[in-house]
C-alpha cells in the first residue's frame, strides 16, 4: 500500500480538480481534513469496502456531519475500494452518485446518512453507537463534525444523551479549523472553551493536531485503546482550511468556492501526482 502521506497528497489533487472542474463545491474544509480522512480509511479504521453493507455490522462506521466536505470524503471512499476512481469525475453533475452533499437515494457505497443539514451527525452517530451495543457489536462508531456546526443546540442534547447512555464505543472528532462561511468561529459566534464543555458534559477529550499524520494516527489508535470505559470520546483537531495549497490556506473565504485554471495550476504544482490521477 502506498505511504499514507502519498494517499493524502492524492486526495488533494481528486479535491481542487473535482471542485475546479464544475466550478462548485467545498474545498477548504475539505484540503484541512484530508490527514483525517486517509489515516481513518487506510490505518485506523476496520471496514469492508466490498460487498458493501448498509447495516455494517461487524465494522467500524464512520458518519460525515459537516457533509459540504464531500470532496474529501468521496475520494476516500473511491480510493480505499469503494467505488472506481473515475466516478469522481461525475462530482457534482446531473444524475450523478456524488452529490454535492451525500444523501443515500443515489446508493453510493460507503455513504450511510444523508448529510446536507448541519448539527445533526452527532445524533445519527450516537444512534448507531448504541445499536452496536444493543447487538452486542464490539465495533466502533467514528463521526466529523465541523467546530461552527457546533453551534446548532442538537448537537448538545446528543452530547448529553451519549454521556447519560455511556456510548463509549463512539470516537467524534471536532475539525476545529476557526473558520466557518462567514468568518472566523470566534467572531460568527464564539464556542468558548470546547474541550472544557464536553469535559464538563461527562466526555473524554483529546486532542490532536489534524495535519501532522503520524500524530493523526497515534490520536485515533488511542482513541480507540480508550473505547470501552463508560464514555464517548471526543477529539478536538486543530486544522488549517484549505491545508497542502498556500494561497488557501487558514482563509475562510475558500469555503465553498472553486479555484479558476489559473489556480489549479498552482494548486497542483504544490501537490505532485503520487497514485495516480482519476
Amino acid at each position: 500500500m502506498p505511504e499514507l502521506k502519498d494517499i493524502a497528497t492524492q486526495i488533494r489533487r481528486d479535491i481542487v480538480r473535482m471542485v475546479h472542474a464544475v466550478q462548485s463545491g467545498h474545498p477548504g474544509g475539505s484540503l484541512g481534513c484530508t490527514e483525517y480522512f486517509t489515516a481513518l480509511f487506510f490505518k485506523v479504521m476496520k471496514h469492508q469496502p466490498v460487498p458493501f453493507e448498509m447495516d455494517g455490522k461487524g465494522q467500524d462506521l464512520f458518519f460525515l456531519s459537516n457533509g459540504h466536505i464531500s470532496p474529501v470524503y468521496y475520494s476516500a471512499l473511491a480510493r480505499s475500494g469503494y467505488f472506481p476512481t473515475e466516478e469522481l469525475a461525475t462530482f457534482r453533475k446531473i444524475n450523478s452518485r456524488l452529490q454535492g452533499h451525500p444523501t443515500t437515494h443515489e446508493h453510493l457505497p460507503g455513504v450511510r446518512i444523508a448529510s446536507g443539514s448541519l448539527g445533526q451527525g452527532m445524533s445519527v452517530a450516537l444512534g448507531a453507537a448504541l445499536s452496536k451495543k444493543l447487538n452486542k457489536d464490539p465495533q466502533i462508531v467514528f463521526s466529523l463534525h465541523g467546530d461552527g456546526e457546533l453551534q446548532e443546540g442538537q448537537n448538545w442534547e446528543a452530547i448529553m444523551f451519549a454521556a447519560h447512555h455511556k456510548a463509549d464505543n463512539l470516537i467524534a472528532t471536532v475539525d476545529y479549523n476557526g473558520q466557518q462561511i462567514d468568518g472566523p468561529t470566534d467572531k460568527v459566534m464564539s464556542l468558548g472553551d470546547l474541550g472544557a464543555k464536553f469535559t464538563a458534559f461527562g466526555w473524554k477529550v483529546l486532542h490532536m493536531n489534524g495535519n501532522d499524520m503520524d500524530e493523526v494516527v497515534a490520536t485515533l489508535e488511542s482513541a480507540k485503546s480508550q473505547t470501552g470505559q463508560g464514555q464517548p470520546i471526543v477529539i478536538l483537531m486543530k486544522t488549517a482550511m484549505g491545508k497542502g495549497v498556500d494561497f488557501m490556506e487558514g482563509s475562510h473565504e475558500w469555503h465553498g468556492i472553486a479555484p479558476n485554471d489559473e489556480q489549479l495550476a498552482k494548486a497542483l504544482a504544490q501537490l505532485p501526482e503520487t497514485i495516480g490521477d482519476y
